[in-house]
């Protein structure tokens, strides 16, 4: 019997990462599989369980609890209803896992760590396909992660870049 793999999807709720989300679901998911969505939110936070978890992330959360919105209230998060419905469909439909994991600090160095903390046997995230002078001025959190990550790294563009 084969190992289950764990399918990591950068998701940080915009466009792109929803057309990353829907991509690895459509392309990638197979029966068995762990989906882990990892969540990277900026630093500086002084609420409460955040405090604990700022450096090493949370725990793994289920799908059941990061879809409920009242328990979503503790991690200052509120999921996207789209994101919600993509991993749901595809946990009763696929037969998989959906886990959750939240970071905070910056997108690059954390999405990193959680390749290695988690771990993860691959990773799927979108490109928000900024303009050649705006990636030299922000940098390119996918590029960044494409060349510092131990797993494979798939860039899932959209359509309209």
């Amino acid at each position: 019997m084969a190992s289950t793999r764990r399918l990591g999807v950068a998701v940080d709720f915009s466009p792109c990462s929803i057309t990353a989300l829907q991509w690895t679901v459509d392309n990638f998911v197979k029966e068995g599989d762990h989906l882990i969505l990892i969540i990277i939110r900026p630093s500086g936070y002084e609420h409460g369980e955040i405090q604990l978890w700022e450096s090493t992330g949370t725990p793994l959360i289920p799908l059941a609890e990061f879809s409920d919105p009242t328990l979503m209230k503790k991690y200052d998060l509120k999921p996207d209803p789209e994101v919600i419905d993509i991993v749901s469909t595809a946990a009763k439909q696929k037969n998989i896992m959906v886990l959750m994991k939240i970071y905070w600090g910056d997108a690059r160095e954390k999405i990193c760590e959680a390749v290695d903390h988690i771990p993860v046997d691959c990773l799927t995230m979108g490109n928000r396909g900024l303009g050649t002078i705006r990636r030299a001025i922000m940098g390119s959190v996918s590029n960044y992660v494409v060349n510092n990550a131990s797993c494979p790294v798939t860039v899932v563009k959209r359509a309209d870049h």
